[in-house]
């Protein structure tokens, strides 16, 4: 079980604090967890270190985190190779540094994990993708869903190749959300209605819509043509919205453009 491993969580800026968080609730003891990061506070009780080098010389990890910018993830490689051996999984969210160049920096005969969790692991309602090299275990990968599921859900892949494409629908995700919130919020406000009821009625709409589709069985599709009525207002919208599938294209292109960006960032 995962709260019997002994964890270095490297980086205390937003992600890391939602994974400790997570980790908590399930039951970790903080004495487990040892925190590294050069400017962050005390964080869920745990005071950061401010470097590698402060970590106690008996404290020997089961899982080292990186929790970090990817322009930062080589130097921070390197302080911590010092780990290695064959019961250490070095598990990183650093975007766009696949596998192959996460060897390059710790080793080919180090256990990897790549995660790409996003930013709902603030309320622990992440939901993650992870792959793993030969290298990490079948009890290690066990342990390290543990991890990942203390802040939402975990979807393994074998073929790393796709992260790129993860990354432009869950990682970049909650922001395309964010923004049609944003739009439906001020085209509220366009037809009237008060910013004290135009923005809880667009949040809650949107939550509402995401819940009840998650908790169907139907499609996105099916529940769509159930709220349309014919001739109705929904439809008079959706001939806007679906318009020589206009928006679809647009989404397309957005993730698309999101993909290509991923892949120039490694």
């Amino acid at each position: 079980m995962f709260k019997d491993k002994k964890i270095i969580l490297v980086g205390c800026g937003k992600m890391g604090p939602a994974m400790l968080a997570g980790w908590i609730s399930r039951g970790i003891d903080l004495a487990s967890v040892v925190a590294v990061d050069p400017v962050a506070e005390e964080t869920y009780g745990i005071v950061p270190l401010r470097s590698n080098d402060e970590i106690p010389e008996d404290f020997n990890p089961d899982f080292i985190v990186f929790a970090v910018k990817p322009d930062i993830i080589k130097s921070v490689c390197e302080n911590y190779k010092r780990f290695k051996n064959k019961d250490v999984v070095f598990l990183s969210i650093a975007a766009g540094k696949d596998i192959t160049i996460l060897s390059s920096y710790l080793g080919k005969d180090t256990s990897i994990i790549r995660a790409m969790p996003n930013i709902p692991a603030l309320i622990s309602e992440a939901v993650t993708v992870a792959a793993a090299n030969d290298n990490v275990t079948e009890e290690q990968k066990a342990n390290a869903t543990q991890l990942l599921e203390a802040i939402g859900m975990v979807y393994w892949v074998d073929n790393e190749d796709i992260m790129d494409a993860v990354t432009a629908i869950s990682g970049s995700g909650p922001a395309y959300v964010f923004y049609f919130i944003e739009c439906l919020i001020n085209a509220a406000k366009e037809l009237g209605l008060p910013e004290k009821l135009a923005s809880p009625l667009a949040i809650q709409t949107v939550l509402g819509s995401a819940k009840l589709l998650y908790s169907s069985e139907e499609s996105p599709e099916s529940l769509r043509e159930k709220v349309t009525s014919p001739n109705g207002t929904t439809a008079a919208a959706l001939e806007v919205l679906m318009a020589d599938n206009n928006l679809k294209k647009l989404i397309s292109e957005a993730t698309k453009a999101a993909e290509r960006r991923a892949k120039e960032l490694k």
